[in-house]
């Protein structure tokens, strides 16, 4: 190897290293830099939903809200044991005042079963959350990640 390629390839090195995490978790140009950036059509579609200390992913639709700004859809859970159905609940939730995605979560329609707070991935071009949800029934609580699985305008 030659003596410019070696310095060529040290340079570069070092100006990855010298731009740290921060400069990979920037937004893109064009991208949203936070969820205040992002339109409420930009959270329709399918979603993957991983949970730590949970077992499996999760699958998650959204869409338009019929009665506000907002998303409304459903979480699918893969059943615990090989005999189990899976568990579908449902979900509604926006962008809140902060910027963080706020979604309530129900088991059934009526009482909140779990309740998500979510801050945008710069670098993900509004297609990456990452947060905690909060399991209603016992408290505890599990880091998430959110993460676009297609493109779509709207459903």
């Amino acid at each position: 190897m030659s003596a410019r390629a070696l310095l060529f390839l040290s340079l570069a090195a070092l100006c990855t290293a010298c731009a740290g995490p921060a400069a990979r978790n920037t937004a893109q140009p064009g991208c949203p830099a936070t969820a205040k950036d992002l339109p409420v059509e930009a959270l329709y579609g399918n979603w993957q939903a991983r949970f730590d200390g949970l077992p499996a992913t999760a699958s998650v639709v959204l869409g338009k809200h019929p009665e506000y700004a907002g998303v409304r859809g459903t979480i699918t859970r893969a059943a615990a044991a090989p005999s189990a159905s899976a568990s579908v609940a449902q979900l509604a939730g926006d962008i809140d005042d902060e910027g963080e995605l706020a979604i309530d979560e129900s088991l059934d329609g009526r009482s909140i079963s779990g309740v998500w707070s979510g801050t945008l991935q710069p670098a993900s071009c509004g297609r990456e959350f990452r947060g905690t949800w909060r399991n209603a029934a016992d408290e505890t609580t599990h880091p998430f990640t959110l993460k676009k699985t297609e493109r779509t305008a709207d459903k």
